[in-house]
């Protein structure tokens, strides 16, 4: 690997008479060129199978789509399954899916196919039960909401309309388990704001051993309804989203047990006293169902125990804090914190009760709770459980909290071992035994690697070496990230990274732009290759353009995290502008021509920053900004902002409209009307508070777009044009 990385630096400081190079003739072709700059990506939708000694794959062979299976001990490749010849039901259209999963034996495939989204991650299927066998194409269930076959393979689970069925394969029997839904009140799923904030679509699952299915109830009918218009026809047309701000009524959900055998249903008897269930899990005990409750403000966490045919529960652990506490990770793509293997009667937790996210293991009674990883850094997620061998292999920061790392560890907390070893950031997928993993990783000097190895380093096989983004820069300029360190007035150090103009020239001065994010749990600065093409048009035309892991964001222990409790926009913002006054220090950054530009999040912190600190910056580009808490939902608001009626001077102090009449300087704000996440209301509040202020702002409205603004190639390469004349005009 250092050979790799030394000879790709040697390459990089050719490519510093950019004359030699080809430019992009303009934006469109810079944007474009960006897929030049990610290496293959190895075998795409790898399924583990078989424990893990063998895993699926797919190709697309000429608008074909196959599965293949990989032997690991042979290395032998078959065909599993394929798309040609095959139809969609009662057509002449080919087949075409958009997910699947295997069943049972892993002798049959269901199939995901014509999907009509509802919200971010969700929507309604057709489902088609695949038999490899016999070769079997059939349509079981039209536009469901979710489908899961059960792990015996013998029935396929499914949520449609609300409610919850179950479909017998043996004999195409489909049974009702539930009949009461009715609008914004469901049995199996969610609306807008569960499914956003907690990260979860399907709100039902399987136990272990196929005979019960655990459930939410969620009710939403007293939940304030916000109405998005569109615009496109004649007469406009209205959507409702049921959607909870601050202090507004949370949706009640209940948790029902269904025994698929009997067709008994019954409910655990939860007072949920306003706060919420986001969480369930199945304990390695039969018929028991692990529960996790989280008070309103979320600060207090309670697991319990519940005997689905009793329905009694116990407590087995708490925990509080002073702010809040996730059960997930979002940014790092971890669903879960909780983990219970089977076979066990113990779990294991990632917990920031010690101030760094750690690994710990928890008896079934809670009696006996054992820290196993310990130190100043923080743990990503646990990616596999090897019961047999009493060892947990996981990623974590412990190089630095701008790479993660796959490490092994016994249970006891011995023998932990760094197991990826290549400098950088890695991404992972470890096999269910922890036996084998995929590992893609980077670093700014060194394009995207993906390796398939075994955790004892006895195989080691690259699969991408980048050789496709070497070669385009043998040809094409280039600039690289440049990582940077500096500490700010409270004697906290920052990680950022650079990047400079392909033309360099540290005799003359280069305007300067922030392009952040800084949302809570987030972080935008990792030892990786940048790949962003807008980036790299906008080296290419002399800006700089930097970014800074500020407070609030992962990574650095949970003092530096939740230092913005409570408090949106005050340490974030006030990190950015010593992030651009540290680098306006040097000679060849214009200090008076200096930009910031976020989206969402990061659109409230860049306005934010503007009327909090005016003057530093002599404009912003706001995109989708959240600029009001209030205005936003209560699930997250009031997770990372605390109740309102705790803190009500505090979401007061976090309007970007409170301070409105300090802007100075030039800003363009963006959002659609169709954005169902960050409501066009946000935008249109604060346009107004400008307008009481005498303060001139430009303002971009994309009518039929999302909270992604753009609705298609053509409106994305407007919007990037809009955003770099912008710059071009009031930084030059």
């Amino acid at each position: 690997m250092r050979k790799l990385s030394l000879a790709f630096l040697l390459m990089l400081a050719t490519l510093t008479v950019f004359g030699q190079k080809s430019q992009y003739a303009n934006l469109k072709e810079a944007i474009f060129s960006a897929r030049n700059l990610r290496s293959e990506s190895g075998p795409a939708n790898v399924v583990w199978i078989k424990g893990g000694s063998q895993y699926s794959f797919t190709k697309n062979n000429q608008g074909i789509q196959e599965i293949w299976i990989h032997n690991i001990s042979s290395g032998e490749e078959t065909l599993a399954f394929s798309t040609e010849g095959l139809s969609m039901k009662d057509s002449e259209a080919p087949f075409r899916y958009r997910s699947f999963e295997w069943a049972g034996d892993y002798s049959t495939l269901l199939f995901q196919t014509n999907f009509n989204p509802i919200w971010r991650y969700s929507g309604d299927s057709d489902y088609y039960y695949y038999s490899i066998e016999n070769k079997k194409l059939e349509l079981i269930v039209e536009q469901a909401f979710s489908a899961e076959v059960s792990p015996d393979g013998t029935k396929l689970g499914y949520g449609k309309d609300g409610d919850l069925y179950m479909y017998t394969f043996i004999d195409q029997k489909i049974t009702r388990f539930t009949d009461d839904a009715e609008k914004y009140f469901y049995n199996g799923r969610w609306g807008w704001a569960y499914e956003e904030e907690f990260g979860l679509v399907q709100a039902w699952h399987w136990s272990h051993d196929s005979k019960y299915i655990a459930f939410w109830q969620s009710d939403e009918r007293e939940v304030p309804i916000y109405i998005l218009t569109d615009f496109a026809g004649i007469h406009p047309e209205y959507i409702e989203v049921s959607y909870p701000k601050v202090g507004d009524k949370a949706p009640d959900v209940k948790i029902g047990v269904i025994n698929t055998e009997s067709d008994e249903k019954n409910w655990i008897d939860f007072d949920l006293q306003g706060g919420y269930i986001p969480r369930i899990y199945w304990t390695s005990n039969p018929g028991e169902l692990a529960l996790v409750y989280l008070n309103r403000a979320q600060n207090n966490m309670e697991l319990y125990f519940s005997d689905v045919n009793t329905q009694d529960k116990n407590l087995v652990y708490q925990e509080t804090s002073d702010s809040w506490i996730d059960v997930s990770d979002y940014f790092s793509g971890e669903d879960n914190h909780f983990y219970f293997p089977e076979g066990m009667k113990q779990f294991f937790l990632v917990s920031e009760v010690d101030d760094w996210a750690h690994i710990y293991m928890i008896n079934y009674s809670g009696e006996k709770i054992s820290q196993v990883t310990t130190g100043e850094y923080e743990v990503s997620g646990i990616k596999a459980i090897d019961t047999d061998k009493k060892t947990l292999y996981f990623l974590s920061k412990e190089v630095s909290p701008l790479a993660r790392n796959l490490y092994s560890i016994r249970f006891n907390g011995k023998k932990k071992k760094r197991i990826t070893q290549a400098e950088g950031s890695h991404r992972v997928d470890v096999s269910p035994d922890g036996k084998y993993f995929f590992d893609t990783y980077s670093d700014v000097n060194t394009p995207s690697q993906v390796e398939f190895s075994s955790t004892d380093g006895k195989i080691n096989e690259k699969i991408a070496d980048g050789e496709n983004v070497k070669e385009f820069l043998e040809t094409h300029a280039y600039a690289p990230k440049e990582l940077f360190s500096f500490t700010n007035s409270d004697g906290i150090t920052l990680d950022g990274f650079i990047i400079k103009p392909m033309n360099f020239d540290p005799n003359k001065k280069y305007p300067l732009l922030m392009s952040i994010y800084g949302g809570p749990g987030s972080q935008g600065v990792y030892n990786t290759f940048g790949t962003n093409g807008w980036q790299q048009y906008l080296a290419q035309e002399s800006f700089v353009i930097a970014n800074v892991n500020n407070r609030g964001n992962s990574g650095y222990g949970s003092d530096f995290e939740k230092a913005v409790y409570g408090q949106l926009g005050r340490y974030e913002s006030k990190d950015f502008v010593e992030t651009a006054q540290y680098l306006a220090e040097k000679e060849w950054i214009d200090g008076e021509n200096m930009a910031i530009y976020g989206h969402s999040y990061g659109g409230f912190m860049s306005s934010f920053t503007m009327v909090k600190h005016p003057g530093v910056f002599k404009a912003a580009i706001v995109t989708a900004p959240n600029c009001d808490q209030r205005l936003y939902d209560c699930i997250l608001t009031e997770r990372i902002m605390g109740l309102i009626e705790d803190n009500e001077d505090g979401y007061i102090e976090s309007a970007v409209t409170t301070h409105a009449a300090n802007l100075e300087g030039k800003m363009l704000l963006v959002h659609s009307l169709m954005d169902e996440n960050v409501h066009p209301q946000h935008t249109f509040q604060l346009v107004n508070a400008f307008n009481m202020a005498g303060k001139d702002v430009d303002l971009r409205i994309y009518p039929p777009g999302d909270h992604g603004v753009s609705t298609d190639l053509t409106t994305y390469l407007l919007l990037q044009r809009q955003y770099t004349e912008f710059l071009e005009e009031h930084l030059k």
